[in-house]
């Protein structure tokens, strides 16, 4: 059984639904503005999450070969380490003026300011522990540093984690606010045409990588994903009887949408032989991930080219 990493499913949500393209020229009235700045805010906390997700990834890797109720032994068969962390001064710095711009959104500005000091505990006690392992100075003194950084390394970890767990859903709610608004905008000054399709089909995608089973969550909510399995579905019809009215509407997406959905439906039936445990059927969704990370990308530039 593997499950998408963190990575792949967190990008997923947060590079968003709604493309921006050149070929549209639109005057930039009040609530053209108003989304500008809802889409600069939430980008200022994008990039932070994005560049501090290593941190996660580095206690993931070190919780893969040392016990983090006990901590490193030095008999350990084999000693991973951790990974090194990005800089993320100017991420930080741009979060945090992020947190008294407008427009305000109290709980996930609130949640900014302490996911920063969980991280910025953290990370210098990673980058001591990531010298440690890469220069093996463990073979030296027996272990006995790497023992003493574990009484800090582990609650450290432990408290950046929860302060991310917080702040993730803050985010996802936030952003799909904008993205439903940024779809009601271009339908307003557009109508429902191409822009709007694809707007509305990647919108209605993300909610299906969401209900994935993961292994903080393995079994998945079964009618809560065919809920959001019809709705995608529908958006999917709806682009493909577009298409068939405009031919040539779409560059390099057509039928990318349609392809994923046969692809979900099939993962569907296999979750139904697990009755929605995805540990029973060994189930990999490793590749329905990086098929919508591609739908994301080829997203971008679908109504920029048509042919």
């Amino acid at each position: 059984m593997t499950f998408p990493t963190r990575r792949a499913v967190f990008l997923a949500v947060i590079m968003g639904c709604v493309p921006a393209f050149a070929q549209t020229s639109v005057p930039a009235g009040p609530e053209t503005v108003a989304s500008q700045a809802v889409i600069s805010k939430l980008n200022a906390y994008v990039g932070l999450l994005n560049r501090t997700l290593r941190a996660s990834e580095s206690m993931t890797r070190y919780a893969s070969w040392v016990n983090m109720r006990t901590g490193p032994t030095g008999r350990e068969s084999i000693v991973y380490g951790l990974y090194s962390l990005y800089d993320v001064r100017d991420e930080i710095a741009k979060a945090k003026a992020a947190v008294d711009a407008e427009p305000r959104m109290p709980e996930l500005d609130a949640a900014i300011p302490p996911y920063v000091a969980a991280y910025e505990t953290l990370a210098p006690l990673i980058a001591q522990g990531n010298g440690y392992y890469e220069r093996a100075d463990y073979k030296v003194d027996k272990m006995a540093e790497g023992k003493t950084l574990h009484a800090k390394l582990a609650p450290a970890g432990r408290a950046f984690l929860e302060e991310r767990a917080k702040l993730e859903p803050l985010f996802a709610r936030e952003k799909l606010k904008s993205d439903e608004a940024e779809l009601a905008l271009i339908e307003k000054q557009e109508g429902r045409k191409a822009r709007w399709v694809v707007a509305n089909v990647m919108l209605r995608a993300r909610p299906m990588v969401e209900l994935l089973p993961r292994e903080a969550k393995p079994v998945v909510d079964l009618p809560a994903f065919d809920a959001a399995l019809a709705t995608y579905a529908s958006a999917v019809r709806s682009m493909d009887e577009y298409a068939a009215a405009e031919p040539g509407s779409f560059s390099g997406f057509e039928g990318r949408p349609a392809s994923w959905l046969g692809n979900l439906r099939e993962f569907r039936e296999k979750l139904g032989r697990a009755k929605g445990d995805a540990r029973r059927g060994r189930i990999d969704t490793t590749w329905i991930v990086n098929d919508y990370n591609t739908l994301i990308s080829s997203s971008q530039t679908a109504t920029q080219f048509p042919r």
